[in-house]
């Protein structure tokens, strides 16, 4: 009777920690407060749902995106149009296990136990009966969050002839030895790097016209979305000393009318989130730190290059 008392008790305090972890695990967002937010969303034409290879300075398989307005097999014009975002969810499935796990560890919180109906079993086996159901259903909810945080692609991992570069366009980028079917230029490079900064900068600014500049209409949406989300919560998020270490060009293409470059950018940048009342930090620091993302941009026409699409490493 004692060890059933002792394991009921420490199955309580273990619910007690599960149930403090959970909501945190689910809710984890990353501590970046810059220009995309630690997120991944945008749309990269026809491969929006394929990994941008690996390079020199991002050599890990880019995220998959979060939020986008394409869809598997469509293009993505028009999308912005609908302000339907793609959201990768929980699922059915997912939804029934954290119901039916957050209301087991209530009930053991309370002292009901996940099996509130079984009062007449022994309590050795009642006990080990919701052990082994918790454990299962723990294990569910775990594998189902690294499949949804895991790559939903894997990128090529980098062979001789991809480790290799050819001479640097300056600016602190290099390109990929295999030859893009869409020709870079070194005013191109110029352009992308002048674009971290100044998308950053109005991003600082909460310059929303700047971005429409800057970035496609689906990307100012997202932009605008987060700008908001600090407006309510009372911060602005202050990026400056935005400064470009390495880039690599990951893939140019051409679709139709558009061209499409997607590259990889190490830079160093300051990034705080400061409370707008008071201008206390609450978030980051004034110390310079380093960030690796991968960054597609899009052309029509000739035209000038706006941001397209971010994704995390």
């Amino acid at each position: 009777m004692k060890l059933a008392k002792w394991a009921s008790g420490a199955m309580k305090a273990f619910a007690v920690v599960l149930s403090l972890a959970l909501p945190l695990m689910l809710a984890v967002s990353a501590a970046d407060a810059r220009v995309g937010g630690g997120s991944s969303y945008g749309s990269r034409g026809s491969r929006t749902f394929s990994a941008p290879p690996v390079t020199n300075t991002a050599p890990n398989a880019a995220r998959p995106l979060d939020r986008t307005m394409s869809q598997p097999g469509r293009p993505a014009a028009g999308a912005a149009a609908t302000g339907r975002f793609n959201r990768p969810g929980m699922g059915m499935l997912g939804g029934l296990a954290a119901g039916f796990l957050g209301a087991g560890l209530l009930g053991l919180l309370f002292g009901g136990g996940l099996f509130g109906g079984l009062g007449g079993l022994s309590s050795i086996i009642g006990l080990v009966l919701q052990i082994g159901l918790i454990y299962l259903v723990v294990r569910f909810a775990m594998s189902w969050w690294q499949r949804r945080n895991a790559p939903a692609y894997a990128g090529p991992a980098p062979g001789p002839a991809a480790a290799q570069t050819n001479a640097r366009s300056g600016l602190g980028f290099g390109s990929m030895s295999s030859a893009a079917p869409l020709e870079i230029t070194p005013s191109d490079y110029e352009a992308f790097e002048r674009l971290l900064g100044e998308i950053q900068a109005a991003w600082s600014n909460e310059n929303v016209n700047t971005l429409h500049t800057l970035a496609t209409p689906e990307m100012v949406s997202y932009f605008t979305e987060d700008l908001r989300a600090n407006d309510a919560r009372g911060v602005v998020n202050k990026v400056s000393d935005v400064k470009l270490l390495q880039g690599d060009l990951a893939e140019a293409w051409r679709e139709g009318v558009t061209d499409y470059a997607t590259v990889a950018l190490r830079y160093s940048l300051i990034d705080k989130t400061i409370e707008r009342a008071s201008g206390r930090i609450v978030e980051g620091s004034d110390q310079p730190q380093e960030a690796t993302d991968v960054w597609t941009f899009a052309r029509r026409s000739g035209g000038k290059w706006e941001l397209s699409a971010i994704q995390q490493t």
